[in-house]
C-alpha cells in the first residue's frame, strides 16, 4: 500500500511540473482559483463562527 501511495505522488507531481511548464499561463490561473476557493471558505467559517458567538 505504501508503494502505491509513493507512485501516485510520483505521478501527481509529474503532471503538476509537466502542466506548470507547458502552460504556465494557466497552471497560474488553477492556482490563483485555488486560492480563492480557500479565502472564500475560511471566509464563510469566519462569517459562521461569528454569527455563533452574537
Amino acid at each position: 500500500m505504501a508503494q502505491a501511495k509513493k507512485i501516485a505522488l510520483y505521478l501527481v507531481a509529474g503532471f503538476l511540473l509537466y502542466t506548470i511548464i507547458s502552460a504556465p499561463d494557466k497552471a497560474a490561473d488553477l492556482v490563483q482559483i485555488g486560492f480563492e476557493g480557500i479565502s472564500s471558505a475560511a471566509k464563510s467559517v469566519g462569517d459562521f463562527l461569528s454569527e455563533l458567538v452574537e
